[in-house]
């Protein structure tokens, strides 16, 4: 049986496990067996339970990597007995109590926040018109485009939600962050780093969808982190 961690990818909102396209592939080049959960986005509990029970159902021990939203999913999730590390990359690190609308509210709002819109039925939508401009606009048009049209809308819940106990506090972690990102303000990304005190965290000149853009420095990151952990 390989040393190495398995590794589970969180994404995280307007996306589904299929944003780790482009990381998916080289990580299990390298030998490791990967997962990326398809989360419900129907609240931070639903999300984080979803990510626990894979985790759980991992043999041996495992290693979480969230985007986004995925980080505040991985900081509850991370608790998991078999959980040995936690990666973040351009995501939400809560601390206790914390909700994501909270830390919004700290600065003023990305670009990428005019662009967002409720449906009846309580989820929030990124305008496909806008969605490249805020959210990828170093990636390609083609994936750009697929990317938007596919997005997967989120229960506006999941920004009011507040966050238990982060396993971060408790459980080594490594962050990325992405210095043009127009969805989580870099500086609120550096506030995390400063917060966490993070095993390793590297800067990236990339927009928030950075495993997309820079696939080759996010896998490079997850790598040393499993590596550290074996």
């Amino acid at each position: 049986m390989s040393r190495k961690p398995s590794i589970i990818l969180v994404h995280g909102a307007w996306g589904d496990g299929s944003h780790w396209s482009r990381v998916i592939p080289s990580l299990h080049a390298k030998g490791y067996t990967v997962r990326a959960v398809q989360n419900p986005l129907t609240s931070l509990a639903d999300d984080i339970d979803r990510t626990a029970k894979l985790a759980a159902a991992m043999e041996g021990s495992t290693l979480l990597v969230g985007h986004s939203y995925g980080g505040a999913v991985i900081s509850g999730a991370g608790h998991t007995p078999n959980v040995i590390g936690l990666v973040y990359i351009a995501a939400f690190a809560p601390d206790k109590g914390e909700s994501l609308n909270r830390i919004f509210s700290m600065r003023d709002l990305p670009p990428a926040a005019a662009h967002l819109h409720p449906d009846p039925h309580g989820f929030l939508w990124f305008d496909p018109e806008k969605f490249r401009e805020n959210f990828c606009q170093d990636v390609n048009e083609t994936d750009a485009l697929v990317m938007a049209l596919a997005q997967k809308s989120i229960a506006t819940r999941c920004f009011e939600d507040k966050a238990g106990k982060p396993a971060w506090i408790t459980k080594p972690s490594w962050y990325q962050v992405s210095e043009n990102d127009r969805t989580i303000p870099p500086e609120t990304q550096r506030w995390f780093v400063q917060r966490m005190r993070p095993q390793k965290s590297i800067s990236l000149a990339a927009s928030h969808a950075s495993m997309t853009s820079h696939p080759d420095e996010i896998v490079a990151l997850i790598d040393d982190a499993a590596r550290s952990l074996a």
